[in-house]
């Protein structure tokens, strides 16, 4: 285990292969697309950033890598692992910036532009 996550640290931590997504908040995928069926990527959130307002069309499972993300319901800090249901919506935010690994079932669907 511990080899995985300081792999997962070394990958969160390079500067390559990232790209934005939102204001303040970067993607780096690691497997599968986004677009289109499951994925697997690490989010880094700059200290403010938020994502809008979405729905999950699948399962979503959230493993908080450093610093703490947080939704309409709590704040979740490193180590925390998140597992959001099928048609939940939410919005997302950090205010200390983090890194999280996130495994999605199926894209996510973004309710406001």
């Amino acid at each position: 285990m511990k080899r995985l996550l300081g792999k997962v640290l070394a990958l969160a931590t390079g500067s390559s292969g990232w790209e934005a997504l939102r204001d303040g908040v970067e993607i780096r995928r690691l497997a599968g697309s986004t677009e289109s069926g499951p994925s697997v990527a690490l989010l880094r959130y700059q200290p403010g950033a938020r994502v809008p307002p979405h729905r999950h069309r699948g399962f979503e499972v959230i493993l908080v890598i450093s610093g703490s993300q947080s939704d309409e319901n709590g704040t979740y800090e490193a180590g925390s692992l998140v597992i959001n249901q099928p048609d939940d919506e939410h919005n997302v935010w950090s205010d200390d910036g983090c890194v999280v690994l996130i495994v999605w079932e199926r894209p996510v669907e973004f309710l406001e532009r």
